[in-house]
């Protein structure tokens, strides 16, 4: 079978090696890569050896036989790159947030139906982390009975030092809600099996880093289906003495159990991440996730080969970031400093 050709265009974040890691491991084929910048350009060759840098992004874009557009650039680039690529009859996998605009969203959605691509946005707090595609299938399996609530936490390490100018730009990163909590309105839909969810509240602060006043240190969103309730809380508070750039958890209950998952750290506890917790009638059960297989890769070049939508269905990959957009809206109305 033809491997899937992929071309990389952006490479601001570094999420961009996981992306292109993932890819790889599923058996695609790495064609070349387009950066402006120099420093960002010798890493990403280094890590990928072979690849070729392209000077020019239009080449990777007219190329006939590039079957998929990879990018983790500046958040504000990506769905005009997306736009661009979509039209040019290429499939796009992009980090998130997928864009920092609900305009910028608008035009995208316009974009792929008009061309039938795939958009795709690899949001690696869940579809990279083993822990979390093992609590997937437990609840689709009924483990815990009907689920009723999700409360998701994301904390990451700031690392003010390394960050380039555009982290600390509001119009450029789409805020912290945007930027970080898109991970965990994706989830909550995953595990309601919604394309949908009310906002009910939602709030974003600088809470100790008014000198870079365009930073959105901390932020929470609650929201809800008919069905489930959920609560997403998001900062950039992780301390320097945790072994991991953020404690990140799930947690959801359901009617007959609930499930923790400790997706990076297990404090004091078990070495390494992937930790999950169910609790049901039984007992406590504990599963060591680190082995679970991640399929959003496999899936993904499937999808490019057959047109169908096993990754990630289309409407909960636009549902997530809208959700994420209005709610990052809603805060700055009610409280932006």
């Amino acid at each position: 079978m033809k491997p899937v050709r992929f071309a990389t265009i952006g490479i601001n974040h570094n999420h961009i090696f996981g992306q292109t890691k993932c890819l790889l491991d599923a058996g695609a084929e790495l064609v070349g890569f387009h950066a402006i910048e120099d420093d960002l350009a010798q890493e990403y060759a280094q890590t990928f050896a072979g690849v070729a840098r392209v000077d020019d992004q239009g080449r990777l874009l007219e190329d006939g036989s590039i079957d998929l557009i990879i990018s983790a650039a500046i958040p504000d680039e990506r769905a005009p790159l997306a736009i661009e690529a979509m039209r040019a009859g290429k499939d796009v996998m992009v980090d998130k947030p997928g864009m920092v605009t609900l305009a910028q969203l608008e035009e995208v959605k316009k974009v792929q139906a008009e061309t039938g691509r795939i958009f795709s946005v690899l949001y690696s707090e869940h579809f990279e982390n083993r822990a979390t595609v093992k609590a997937g299938e437990l609840v689709a399996a009924g483990a815990i009975g009907e689920v009723v609530s999700i409360a998701g936490f994301g904390p990451h390490r700031l690392r003010a030092s390394t960050r380039p100018d555009w982290f600390f730009e509001r119009q450029r990163y789409g805020g912290i809600l945007v930027d970080i909590a898109s991970h965990q309105c994706e989830q909550f839909l995953f595990f309601t099996n919604s394309n949908t969810a009310d906002v009910l509240f939602a709030r974003v602060s600088n809470r100790a880093n008014s000198h870079t006043p365009g930073l959105q240190d901390s932020g929470d969103i609650h929201l809800a289906t008919n069905n489930v309730d959920g609560f997403i809380r998001v900062d950039w508070f992780t301390p320097e003495g945790l072994p991991s750039w953020g404690d990140g958890r799930l947690f959801i209950t359901g009617t007959q159990g609930a499930i923790e998952v400790r997706k990076n750290v297990d404090i004091a506890g078990r070495d390494g991440g992937n930790h999950l917790f169910l609790t049901d009638r039984e007992g406590v059960h504990y599963f060591d996730c680190a082995n679970v297989p991640l399929p959003y890769g496999p899936q993904l070049l499937a999808d490019i080969r057959n047109r169908t939508e096993t990754a990630m269905p289309q409407a909960r990959c636009f549902a997530a970031m809208e959700i994420a957009l209005k709610a990052q809206q809603i805060a700055e109305g009610q409280h932006n400093g």
